[in-house]
């Protein structure tokens, strides 16, 4: 998941929440290199944040508002 977070200077800058699979062995620079060669310059995630679980509700949709606390 991806969300902005603030940042005095841009406004907002992209922070990914990342899950990896068991075994699976990533870095954050490893995401944000995977994302740079996808996306636009300003779309690139500049924070990287590694958790065991992303909030979803009931419907399976992604509790953005749990991730910015």
């Amino acid at each position: 998941a991806v969300i902005g977070v603030p940042d005095v200077e841009a406004g907002e800058l992209p922070k990914a929440f990342v899950v990896l699979k068991p075994g699976a062995d990533a870095t954050a620079e490893d995401i944000q290199e995977f994302v740079a060669g996808h996306v636009a310059n300003y779309k690139q995630i500049r924070l990287v944040e590694f958790t065991d679980a992303i909030p979803k509700s009931a419907s399976g949709k992604i509790l953005r508002r749990q991730l910015r606390d």
